[in-house]
């Protein structure tokens, strides 16, 4: 017979006391209690732990042997245990190739998506590309009206230099009597000659006939057409075309036709071929789909000259250039090489460098590829001059970094780097033909920088009554279009519905990292696991706290056991069972206050949590609010990420509060922005501080 709970007995893990439980199975469980009660300890280092050990266990001995040995949890023993997921709060992946999309699997989908009904382009004149095979392409001349008078060509050179000798040569012993040139006809009977220093297209003249409308589909004209389109695919290397004028007698205003017909992914128009679409193309992590100038990353690491000059109110002569200035052995050198580029283009060494002229900073930065007049002082103490070319900072520390052995060289000059969007593909980490591929009008990268919610709202969308999907592309992309809206359901139910799917894991918060993973978990619909969440709700604002409890809900109802450690009254309040743990931290906690419903913890006054939600006790606020020293940090024109370049006064000498929802900018403000800015302004710091028109206010 089945175990209804999972029974604890005599855990003893750090600040336990011995204790015993009952966890109801299926249900969702809230383990609370202040800090340091020991929550932790009963559901990770114990249950959880013992969980794994156990897994581990009951593989063979050969599998053992790479996982290593598990210690067992100080426990006397746990009954009912169910194979165990941990979604703890650790930090997400560190990979720069791991983003939103694929953690989630939903890129995968996109892959398939796009591979199976993702229209293609030319990568290089943006025209659609279509691969037909014979049969459709006869289809398609034999749909024209009766009576159109035909030319079936193999283009053979297309826009070359040339005399082009063999190609006649060729094509009169394979028994060809006409081509056509520039887009005339000449007889293969006669020399051809062309002026060689021109470019020419010659395409080689299969066939010339009159069609019979529609209803000659099976007439033997239909099987001359046939053989005759094949002919001309293999000399044209899979390209066939087609001119066509209309019935003789008909208005002269009516000029002739060209059509291009391809049984390859090229583009008839630019001679490009695309290969075969596959799932394998829109993968930046395979060297089928990444762009080749970046590897997939999106981004390159370059000098960025905001770190190269981080402090703008210091002038040259003051070492505002910093990378210069670190160079203690050449300083002498590189001070003596800016005083000759600033006699030359007669701009001061004393003033800051806010004050310069953008074209001299740029000089002084980018070089100016002119000579420029050194004087230093010998080692015998005599005035010498010596001209150079002026390279500039930053190709200076480039060609360096480029041509240094010394690894601590190489590790000096990248603390001026920065990960600038990649020049070729632009951040979108992919190869232009892969990017040439759309739905719609966009392409795989257009959908992952869009939100969860504007990716629901774009998938709806596509399965709507106004879809822009043929009858076919709807059934191959049917079940596609269904995986991938569950899996951002789930996404938006746990409340990172504001997130976009090109958004790298690792800038996600803990809390972000650990909704991300518990909505794959939702998406993998398993059934029996037991699932233990370390403060699913922390970083979430009240209003997504209620998605976030009906996520937890859902993951129950599949069938699962859901182990909480929570303090969000919400969560408490939504549990089937509550194990309070306390009464104190440390010595003073690890036994059992409250096992049971809401109702007990609320009635038992040895519980600190209960009383708080009983309203007994509660957070005094204070009286009198600090008036601070009258001084403000402004941040001017913050426009990070979703910032709409806004103002912002911080009062100083106060306790100040920054809120909203999640997602609404906040980590973007004070970190990103006003955080890294200082450290940079009064440390030095190298890390990049979010883009705004400055901070003031820093000296007060």
């Amino acid at each position: 017979m089945a175990l209804d709970a999972i029974i604890v007995r005599g855990a003893r893990e750090h600040n336990l006391k011995n204790i015993d439980v009952a966890i109801p199975r299926d249900k969702l469980v809230v383990i609370t209690g202040v800090s340091g009660s020991g929550k932790s300890s009963l559901a990770f280092d114990t249950i959880y732990a013992e969980g794994q050990r156990r897994y581990v266990e009951s593989l063979s001995a050969y599998a053992r042997q790479f996982l290593g040995q598990m210690e067992k949890p100080d426990v006397d023993y746990i009954e009912g245990l169910s194979p165990a997921i941990s979604i703890d709060q650790r930090g997400a992946s560190r990979n720069p190739r791991s983003t939103v999309g694929t953690q989630t699997e939903i890129y995968d989908y996109l892959r398939l998506l796009f591979a199976r009904v993702g229209r293609p382009h030319c990568p290089q004149c943006g025209r659609p590309i279509e691969c037909q095979t014979v049969q459709q392409i006869v289809d398609s001349i034999l749909a024209l009206p009766a009576g159109q008078r035909l030319m079936i060509m193999a283009p053979v050179v297309r826009d070359r230099k040339g005399e082009h000798l063999q190609v006649f040569e060729d094509a009169r012993k394979a028994g060809f009597v006409r081509v056509r040139v520039d887009g005339r006809i000449y007889d293969l009977a006669e020399d051809v000659l062309l002026d060689k220093n021109r470019r020419h297209s010659i395409e080689i003249v299969v066939d010339r006939l009159i069609t019979e409308g529609p209803e000659g589909e099976r007439s033997d004209a239909a099987t001359r057409l046939a053989d005759s389109v094949e002919t001309a695919l293999k000399l044209g290397g899979g390209i066939v075309q087609v001119s066509i004028d209309p019935p003789e007698g008909a208005d002269l205003q009516v000029g002739s036709e060209e059509r291009l017909y391809s049984e390859h992914f090229a583009c008839v128009h630019c001679g490009i071929s695309v290969g075969e679409i596959a799932p394998r193309n829109f993968s930046f992590n395979s060297p089928h789909g990444a762009c080749p100038a970046c590897t997939g990353l999106g981004v390159k690491m370059e000098i960025d000259r905001e770190l190269v000059i981080p402090n703008r109110e210091l002038s040259l002569a003051e070492g505002a250039i910093q990378p210069w200035a670190r160079a203690s052995t050449v300083a002498t050198w590189y001070f003596r090489l800016i005083h000759a580029v600033a006699d030359k283009y007669g701009f001061s060494t004393d003033v800051p460098v806010k004050e310069l002229k953008p074209e001299d900073l740029d000089r002084l930065l980018y070089g100016s590829n002119e000579m420029v007049t050194v004087k230093y002082v010998n080692q015998f103490g005599r005035t010498q001059y010596y001209d150079t070319t002026f390279e500039g900072v930053i190709p200076n520390l480039e060609r360096r970094h480029r041509e240094t052995e010394s690894d601590y060289v190489r590790m000096e000059i990248e603390r001026y780097m920065a990960a600038n969007p990649c020049p070729v593909c632009k951040g979108a980490r992919l190869k232009p033909e892969s990017l040439a591929v759309t739905i719609g009008d966009g392409n795989i990268h257009v959908v992952t920088r869009m939100s969860v919610v504007e990716a629901l709202t774009w998938v709806e969308e596509l399965q709507g009554p106004k879809t822009i999907f043929s009858e076919r592309e709807q059934t191959i992309a049917h079940q596609v279009l269904k995986e991938i809206r569950a899996r951002l359901r789930f996404l938006a139910d746990v409340g990172v519905d504001y997130l976009t799917l090109d958004r790298a894991t690792a800038t996600l918060s803990a809390g972000e990292a650990q909704r991300l993973r518990l909505a794959t978990q939702i998406g993998s619909g398993l059934m029996g696991v037991l699932y233990v969440c370390d403060e699913p709700s922390i970083g979430l604002h009240a209003v997504d706290c209620s998605r976030l409890i009906s996520t937890l809900q859902r993951l129950r109802d599949l069938g699962n056991t859901v182990l909480v450690v929570e303090h969000d009254e919400a969560t408490i309040r939504a549990a089937d069972h509550i194990i309070d743990l306390g009464p104190g931290a440390g010595e003073q906690g690890g036994s059992i206050v409250v096992a049971g419903g809401l109702e007990e913890l609320v009635a038992c006054p040895q519980s600190i949590t209960g009383q708080y939600i009983s309203g007994a006790k509660e957070i005094p606020l204070p009286r009198r609010r600090r008036d601070g020293n009258g001084q403000f940090v402004v941040i001017h024109g913050a426009r990070e990420n979703n910032l709409k370049n806004i103002d912002v006064r911080i009062p100083l000498g106060r306790f100040v509060c920054v809120t909203g929802v999640s997602g609404s900018g906040k980590s973007t403000l004070i970190d990103d922005i006003l955080h890294k800015k200082t450290a940079q302004l009064l440390y030095g710091a190298r890390d990049r501080p979010g883009e705004c028109d400055g901070i003031s206010g820093l000296e007060n």
